[in-house]
């Protein structure tokens, strides 16, 4: 009988850890030999639509150590997509589409590499594929330095932003300790309906540095005099304070603090502009002090040069057993990572149906933030602790790191 192929793609925002999930499917397909080839969908979803894919088994093949080049360049090597399909009962004409590609590349198996909008597509996949009685497997695969995805334990990617935040965070307490003279420095950060990634500054505390003194999430509503007052109790105790805010946060009314572009992106989501702005101008306008804001936007996204070895291998793990499920004859799901209850920090790779995810949520837990609502605690410290370890070792190249080419992606890169 002749062997089937496969196709991956990825989607979303780029992380550090997500071209390792690719390398983990690629790997996991030329281990164990059950696909012959793996096609790479170039701009997730829209290069089956276009019919744009790109032979991964071959580049492999071509380059030796492609597979630990891909695993250490961040960014997404296939490119991506924020494309929603429509509902199938409105309109199933791109999904007939897609499958009769799996048919003429005779895929067996899908694989989506994204967050919570790219698990969304792997459901509507997988149930319009049942619906017409396919037996190609759907598997989606989860990154998202947001760690918002339900039911794992925390996303690839997160745990190299976390660092980078962390370390971040670190340099500013050392930038505004200089000064004999009382300041405010804002720091925004990643993170619109939920405040992983702002709530993990807190590692940039050491002996000497308490940096960042007071840190903001989207999960307890902001109460601008509470904020006020937060922050004239840290300049008299500190003086040079820096605080960690999310862009998401919101009043009690469940309306964002920041200015609203009055935008939304293809899944409905709003577009914020200028939390940390807005809080500087609060305090410009209640107290004399200097006072300036920076935001961490998409600069975590792809620093390879300052990624977490414990994210890179769970991410390559994840990518390797979606593989596996596949072969089993897993379909409609999500692999997930298991924290262990045991002293030492490991995970176990298990697997979710994807409808426990897709259009859902992760909170931060309301009980690791303090009372008071400005601050982590404890029981989250030691939750995104591990997550942070390990430094890879990136190669360089007249003075800057030296990714793997993605020139493929570029406009006209075929001319």
């Amino acid at each position: 009988m002749e062997k089937k192929n496969c196709v991956v793609a990825q989607s979303g925002g780029p992380t550090v850890a997500i071209n390792s999930s690719l390398a983990g499917v690629i790997q996991g397909v030329i281990d164990t030999g059950y696909y012959e080839k793996v096609y790479g969908s170039i701009h997730g979803v829209m290069g089956l639509l276009n019919d744009n894919l790109m032979d991964c088994t071959l580049k492999a093949r071509e380059l030796p150590n492609f597979i630990e080049l891909l695993k250490k360049s961040p960014s997404m090597y296939l490119g991506s997509c924020r494309y929603q399909l429509p509902d199938y009962d409105d309109d199933d004409a791109q999904y007939a589409f897609i499958f009769n590609k799996f048919k003429e590349y005779n895929i067996g198996a899908f694989f989506y590499i994204g967050g919570n909008d790219s698990m969304d597509t792997v459901d509507k996949l997988s149930k319009y594929g049942e619906t017409i009685g396919s037996d190609v497997r759907i598997i989606g695969i989860p990154k998202t330095i947001d760690n918002d995805l339900c039911i794992t334990d925390h996303t690839p990617g997160f745990g190299s932003a976390a660092k980078y935040v962390a370390s971040t965070l670190l340099e500013i307490g050392h930038d505004t300790s200089i000064y004999p003279i009382k300041s405010i420095t804002i720091v925004e950060i990643m993170g619109r309906d939920a405040g992983w990634l702002a709530g993990s500054s807190i590692l940039a505390r050491n002996e000497y540095n308490s940096a960042p003194h007071l840190v903001y999430l989207p999960e307890v509503a902001f109460d601008k005099d509470k904020f006020l007052e937060d922050v004239k109790d840290a300049v008299n105790k500190y003086h040079n304070i820096v605080i960690a805010v999310s862009e998401g946060i919101k009043d009690a009314d469940g309306k964002y603090i920041s200015a609203s572009t009055a935008v939304e992106d293809t899944f409905g989501h709003s577009q914020l502009s200028g939390t940390g702005k807005c809080l500087e101008y609060i305090i410009k306008q209640n107290m004399q002090i200097k006072v300036r804001s920076v935001e961490i936007n998409i600069l975590q996204r792809s620093a390879a040069h300052m990624s977490s070895v414990t994210d890179i291998g769970e991410a390559f793990r994840l990518g390797y057993n979606a593989v596996n499920f596949a072969i089993q004859g897993e379909t409609g799901i999500m692999v997930t990572l298991k924290r262990r209850n045991s002293k030492d920090y490991n995970v176990d790779i298990e697997k979710t149906p994807v409808e426990n995810v897709a259009g859902l949520v992760k909170h931060v837990p309301r009980e690791w933030i303090n009372e008071r609502g400005n601050n982590m605690t404890e029981e989250f410290f030691n939750y995104v602790y591990p997550l942070i370890q390990g430094e890879p070792v990136v190669p360089y190249k007249n003075g800057i790191p030296d990714y793997l080419d993605v020139a493929h992606l570029y406009p006209n890169s075929n001319e």
